[in-house]
């Protein structure tokens, strides 16, 4: 039973960081273009080599 007075504040801590980085990925847009993966995936551009200037 020790254990668990160690295991529950430390459960506590970590899901309230995954909270917080959560919101903080929200609130830095991080989540603006769910369709432009989709859109790029099927597109025939490439772009795994950098464009030649």
């Amino acid at each position: 039973m020790n254990v668990l007075t160690y295991l529950i504040p430390i459960s506590l801590v970590l899901g309230g960081m995954g909270l917080l980085f959560f919101v903080f990925t929200i609130r830095s847009n991080q989540y603006d273009d769910p369709e432009g993966d989709a859109q790029r995936i099927l597109s025939g551009e490439y772009d795994d080599k950098p464009k030649q200037d």
